[in-house]
C-alpha cells in the first residue's frame, strides 16, 4: 500500500466530521431552523437523502467521478449535521466535547488494531453485520416500548459492532487499496466515509450511555 494513502483517508475523514459538527453547532444556534429541520417532512427528507447517498457511494463509487464522489461525501456530511443538531442542545458542552475525545481515543485504538494485527478480520464481518441487523431490530422494538435498560443494551451492543467496524474498515482499506481499478481520490473518499460513520456511531452511542443531559 502507498504509505501517503492512509493519511489521505484521515484526511477526509477530519474533513467530514468538520463539516457535520459545524453544521450541527450551527444550526442549534437557530431556533427556526431547528423547527424547521424536526419537522416530520424534512426528517423524512434527510432521512432518504442519507439512504441515496450512502446507496451511491457504497455501489457507484467506480463509476463516479471524482469530483462527484467528493461532493457527494461532503454534502453527506452536510445533512448528517443538520440531524445531530439536536445534540447540543439535549447534552452539555463539556460532555460533549469529552465523549468526542474519548470515541477518538478508542477508534484510534481499533484503527491501529486494524492496521497492525496479522489476523483476518473479513472473518468477523459477518457477525458484526449480525450484530448491527440486531442492534437495529432492538431500537426499532424499543421505540414503542421506551425501556430505558434495552436502550442501554442497545447502545453497549453497537459501540462493539462499530469499534469492530472500525477495524475492519481499516485493515479493508490498507489490504485493498492498491486494487482497485478506480482513480485514487474515490478510493480514499469511500475508505473515509466508511470509517466516518464508524466514529459517529461509536460517538452517538457514548453520548447515549454516558452524555450529561441539559437541564
Amino acid at each position: 500500500m502507498n504509505k501517503k494513502f492512509l493519511p489521505k483517508v484521515f484526511g477526509w475523514m477530519f474533513i467530514g466530521l468538520l463539516v457535520t459538527f459545524l453544521t450541527a453547532y450551527t444550526v442549534s444556534l437557530n431556533a427556526k431552523m431547528l423547527e424547521n429541520i424536526y419537522s416530520s417532512f424534512w426528517t423524512i427528507i434527510i432521512f432518504i437523502v442519507e439512504i441515496i447517498i450512502s446507496f451511491t457511494l457504497s455501489t457507484k463509487i467506480d463509476k463516479l467521478s471524482g469530483t462527484t464522489a467528493t461532493c457527494l461525501y461532503i454534502f453527506f456530511a452536510f445533512i448528517t449535521g443538520l440531524s445531530f443538531s439536536f445534540i447540543f442542545l439535549a447534552y452539555e458542552m463539556a460532555s460533549i466535547i469529552i465523549i468526542f475525545l474519548v470515541a477518538a481515543i478508542l477508534f484510534g485504538i481499533f484503527a491501529l488494531i486494524g492496521k497492525y494485527t496479522k489476523i483476518d478480520l473479513s472473518k468477523i464481518r459477518t457477525y458484526l453485520t449480525m450484530g448491527l441487523f440486531a442492534v437495529l431490530i432492538i431500537m426499532f422494538i424499543n421505540f414503542f416500548i421506551a425501556n430505558n435498560t434495552i436502550d442501554i443494551i442497545a447502545c453497549i451492543i453497537s459501540i462493539i459492532v462499530f469499534l469492530g467496524f472500525t477495524a475492519y474498515d481499516i485493515q479493508n482499506i490498507c489490504e485493498n487499496s492498491m486494487y482497485y481499478d478506480i482513480e485514487e481520490r474515490n478510493i480514499a473518499i469511500i475508505g473515509a466515509f466508511s470509517i466516518y460513520l464508524d466514529f459517529i456511531n461509536l460517538f452517538m452511542d457514548l453520548l447515549r450511555l454516558f452524555g450529561d443531559p441539559r437541564d
